[in-house]
């Protein structure tokens, strides 16, 4: 069972380190995302849209410079990165989109990830992007076009934790925004075990500037990496779950500050930044704090506040569950049929992860996350109630018997 908890924030605990000259640009009126710009060749087009995009990306005041790099072109059209940089020490780090540009009637039409333009531009860049990049691009705007916060309710991310399955590392902070107490507190910042960071699951990656890594998943999922160090340089390279991204470090290339090595680590869904609270990684599940930096994370019953430490279990499928006897301390029972008027054929330990074959209504329970009649039938042919099992929907998660 899931049920969506609501949230409050704080700031990420970071320092200044290298300096990097930067300049402010300009203030310029927002442009339409899909307005064709002069042509003047696609990074100048793609540069002046995010002068118009750094408005609305970024607090008021903040310095930026805009970073363009042109991967692939061909055929009038041309695919890359985009990055607002931002000053040494900032309070705010740098933000970037993935675009496609395409040359329409002698002017260059931009649009960034996210962007009303950008699902069908991606859809029809065959000479830039692979079949399979279009596909994971397109998934990553929400149909019309319109950026959504959240896919229909569903949490279940198919992720470990950012590291090796089998270690463990400190998450060193609590759910907060990318730039620190700006909303949505997207990411977590972990520390530790071999220093190594990994894909929580299979994507394509993309190099956003030195030190920063964007891996595409599927289901309009993606995650960023920023303070690496020895990362891969990758243009849309496919990595498996478990790939190697980098060296945890204090890298702020692209702007921002760190203190203290690690990894800051983000969620995205439909080309924007989403909270991270309530979503699964490694069998873990975030939830936010009074502030930003502060929070926690959960396992079953077990509950870890920022600075603790997590073990990877690995990646929860997308048709599993976590037990969650909300703190009873006592073992799960499980019955032959759904509803307390079966006969008990055994129990399930907090914490334990099981498969759910179907779904049925049956006597109602309350468990952490409120009430419900649903009760799942798991792949030893025996059941329990959804009240006591975490699957990231509010629902069948494999469909009713």
């Amino acid at each position: 069972m899931f049920r969506r908890f609501t949230a409050v924030a704080r700031t990420c605990t970071l320092a200044a380190a290298l300096a990097l000259g930067m300049t402010a640009i300009p203030a310029a009126s927002a442009a339409s995302p899909a307005a064709p710009a002069a042509d003047r060749g696609p990074e100048a087009a793609v540069t002046e849209h995010l002068r118009g995009k750094a408005r609305s990306a970024m607090r008021s005041g903040t310095e930026t410079n805009p970073r363009v790099s042109v991967k692939r072109q061909a055929g009038g059209w041309a695919f890359g990165t985009a990055v607002l940089a931002t000053a040494p020490g900032s309070a705010e780090l740098p933000q970037g989109w993935l675009f496609v540009a395409h040359r329409e009637n002698g002017a260059w039409k931009v649009a960034l990830e996210g962007e009303p333009a950008f699902t069908g531009l991606s859809t029809r860049a065959e000479p830039v992007l692979r079949a399979e990049e279009r596909r994971a691009l397109a998934s990553g705007t929400a149909e019309g076009g319109m950026t959504t916060q959240l896919a229909n309710g569903d949490y279940r991310t198919g992720m470990a934790l950012p590291f090796t399955v089998g270690q463990t590392w400190y998450m060193t902070s609590g759910p907060h925004g990318w730039s620190g107490s700006n909303t949505p507190w997207s990411s977590l910042d972990f520390a530790g075990g071999d220093q190594i960071v990994r894909a929580p699951r299979g994507g394509t990656a993309y190099t956003m500037c030195k030190g920063w890594i964007r891996v595409v998943h599927d289901r309009g999922y993606a995650t960023d990496y920023y303070h690496l160090v020895n990362n891969i340089t990758v243009d849309g390279a496919a990595v498996a779950a478990g790939a190697y991204l980098g060296y945890t470090g204090n890298d702020v290339t692209c702007g921002g500050s760190s203190t203290g090595r690690h990894v800051h680590f983000a969620l995205r869904q439909n080309g924007a930044y989403i909270g991270i609270a309530g979503h699964d990684f490694g069998r873990w599940r975030p939830e936010n704090g009074g502030a930003a930096y502060s929070g926690s994370a959960l396992h079953g019953s077990h509950r870890v506040a920022a600075g603790g430490q997590l073990y990877n279990y690995g990646a929860l499928g997308l048709t599993q569950g976590i037990i969650d006897t909300n703190g009873s301390g006592t073992a799960l029972n499980k019955r032959s049929g759904p509803g307390t008027g079966y006969a008990v054929v055994g129990t399930v330990a907090d914490g334990a992860t099981v498969t759910v074959s179907c779904s049925r209504n049956g006597t109602t329970h309350t468990g952490r996350y409120g009430s419900t009649a649903l009760w799942n039938r798991l792949s030893d042919g025996t059941w329990v109630s959804d009240a006591y099992m975490w699957t990231g929907v509010n629902g069948p998660v494999n469909g009713y018997c």
